[in-house]
């Protein structure tokens, strides 16, 4: 678990950093690189996924998922896409630490690693960083009224989502006996491993924002 826990981290370390200064620069660099995840994903969809009659409906899904994420980012500003971002991975790393130190009940049987203490370790870390990152940078300006309550609901269902994506992955991986979706990113697995709840969030926030 240790040696697992060490990789999990160095790459997080790299891989983080790389994403938000791309994110940041906007234009081509984030086109090129949601281009990039795009083509990694779908590889590993199709991996899990060739020839079962939810390979086209799944890659439909993850073209309109990129997508939307292009519009989210463009539309919203990069303040809210970092936002959007940083719950999503907040939520995976409070599941994380919470389920493999408490561990506890089973929460689905769908995916065995997930355990109630994760839900709730998910959902603590969310807030907390959300909480800070509010607090600090207008991220909410001309979206909300910028309230507590509309902070607290954003961020309970940025969360919410986060984790029914990633459960969503799990029930495919299972179907098809994967334990990780790929090995490129040490410590974590595929591109599909870490996304798994952000391609959700976003599709779903994005036609939120624009029709609601």
């Amino acid at each position: 678990m240790k040696n697992e826990l060490s990789k999990r981290v160095l790459s997080s370390i790299i891989i983080i950093p790389i994403t938000i200064f791309l994110t940041l620069k906007g234009s081509f660099y984030f086109v090129s690189m949601l281009y990039i995840f795009f083509i990694l994903a779908f590889i590993e969809w199709q991996k899990i996924a060739n020839n079962k009659n939810y390979f086209l409906p799944g890659l439909l899904f993850l073209k309109i998922s990129f997508i939307l994420t292009y519009i989210l980012r463009e539309k919203f500003g990069v303040d809210f896409f970092l936002f959007l971002i940083l719950i999503c991975i907040s939520t995976d790393v409070g599941g994380y630490f919470f389920g493999k130190i408490l561990k506890g009940p089973k929460l689905t049987r769908i995916s065995p690693n997930k355990t109630y203490a994760g839900l709730i370790g998910g959902y603590t870390l969310a807030f907390f960083a959300s909480y800070l990152f509010s607090n600090n940078i207008d991220v909410f300006f001309n979206i909300f009224d910028y309230k507590f309550k509309d902070v607290v609901v954003i961020t309970f269902l940025i969360s919410s989502i986060s984790q029914i994506g990633d459960i969503i992955v799990s029930y495919f991986k299972r179907l098809t006996n994967f334990k990780n979706t790929g090995n490129i990113i040490p410590g974590h697995g595929g591109i599909l491993d870490r996304i798994d709840g952000m391609i959700f969030v976003i599709p779903l926030i994005t036609l939120i924002l624009l029709f609601v």
